[in-house]
């Protein structure tokens, strides 16, 4: 499983940013754009996107990894 992808304000802009990174792995106009470009990620690495508001609050979670199924509890 690979690093979970934030999509993080960057700028007056929006990034997307590896779990743990320093640095911003991609740059988008838009949140939306942005979202687009993790999900790619996250989908190739098997592991989550995590969208975060202007303020820094999580606004969503989507995995793409190998969730158990059915869900525990």
């Amino acid at each position: 499983m690979g690093k979970n992808q934030h999509v993080v304000p960057h700028n007056g802009k929006w990034g997307v940013k590896g779990a743990g990174n320093n640095r911003i792995t991609k740059s988008a106009e838009t949140q939306s754009d942005a979202m687009k470009i993790a999900k790619e990620i996250a989908k190739n690495q098997k592991s989550e996107m995590i969208v975060h508001r202007p303020n820094g609050q999580i606004r969503e979670k989507n995995s793409y990894g190998n969730d158990p199924f059915p869900p525990k509890g």
